[in-house]
C-alpha cells in the first residue's frame, strides 16, 4: 500500500481525470453541467459522513480498477481493526472514493451492458475471459440476501472475506460517485462507441443507474479534502 501527500494525490487525480477528457470530446457543443452547485447535489448526506462520529475512520482514494485489488484492501482494513485491535465494528467507518476508471464500479449491470464498459476499460468476466457486460465486483457469492454458512472469519464461505461491494457496503463501507468524472466518462464514451447521444443524456441516464448506497459528489479531489480536514477521516491509496 502506497501512501501520498494531498499535493501528490491532487496531481494523480488532476493527470486522470485529463486523461479521461481528451478520450473523448463529441458533443462539446452540448449544454452541460460540469460543476455541480451546493444545491445541486445531497451535500447534507455528506456532512452526516464527514462528521461521523466513529473512532477510526478511513477514505480510500482509488482510481484505476487494478481487478478491484483495493476491495481486499478494504476488507483487511475491516478485518484488521475489528479483530486485530478489537475495535467495535460500529466504531470504525471506512469510505470509498471512487474516481477516474474506477468511478465505474458505481454503477450496475445496465450500465455496464449498454455501454460496453467492459471492453472500453479492459475489464474481463473472471468466468469467460471475455469483456464483461456486468459490474463484476457489485454482486456477492453468497447472493442477495448475502445468506453465509459460517460466521468464522477466517473462513472464505464468510463475509469477512467476501470482498464483493455489496458484502463491504453491508458492513458500514460508503461508496462515493465523482460527478466530474461522470461527466468526462459520457463524453468519452460517446468518442469511443461512436455514439450520437448528448453527453448530459448519458449522464443523466448513468447517475438513474448508480448502486445503491452510492453518494454522488462534485469533485472527488475537492470531497476528500474535506473528509480529511473536517471529517478527520485517515487517506490512503492502494
Amino acid at each position: 500500500m502506497n501512501r501520498m501527500s494531498r499535493r501528490s494525490f491532487v496531481s494523480t487525480a488532476a493527470t486522470s481525470v485529463a486523461a479521461l477528457a481528451t478520450l473523448g470530446t463529441a458533443g462539446g457543443n452540448a449544454e452541460a453541467q460540469l460543476v455541480y452547485t451546493k444545491a445541486d447535489w445531497k451535500i447534507s448526506e455528506f456532512n452526516q459522513l464527514a462528521k461521523n462520529p466513529a473512532r477510526v475512520k478511513q477514505v480510500y482514494d482509488i482510481i484505476p480498477i487494478a481487478e478491484g485489488r483495493f476491495l481486499n484492501n478494504i476488507k483487511n482494513s475491516l478485518n484488521g481493526m475489528h479483530f486485530g485491535f478489537g475495535i467495535p465494528e460500529e466504531q470504525i467507518k471506512v469510505v470509498a472514493a471512487l474516481h477516474g476508471p474506477a468511478n465505474m464500479l458505481n454503477y450496475d449491470d445496465f450500465i455496464w451492458n449498454k455501454y460496453q464498459i467492459g471492453a472500453w476499460l479492459k475489464v474481463n468476466d473472471p468466468s469467460t475471459s471475455q469483456p464483461t457486460v456486468k459490474n463484476p465486483y457489485y454482486p456477492s457469492k453468497a447472493g442477495a440476501a448475502l445468506h453465509y454458512s459460517t460466521k468464522d472469519p477466517d473462513s472464505r464461505d464468510s463475509i469477512y472475506q467476501d470482498t464483493s461491494i455489496q458484502a463491504l457496503q453491508h458492513r458500514g463501507v460508503k461508496m462515493l460517485s465523482c460527478h466530474t468524472a461522470t461527466e468526462e466518462q459520457a463524453r468519452a464514451l460517446i468518442a469511443h462507441n461512436n455514439l450520437t447521444q448528448q453527453p448530459e443524456e448519458i449522464v443523466k441516464e448513468m447517475l438513474t443507474h448508480t448502486l445503491p448506497g452510492v453518494q454522488v459528489v462534485p469533485s472527488m479531489v475537492a470531497a476528500i479534502a474535506l473528509l480529511q480536514t473536517d471529517g478527520r477521516y485517515s487517506y490512503i491509496t492502494v
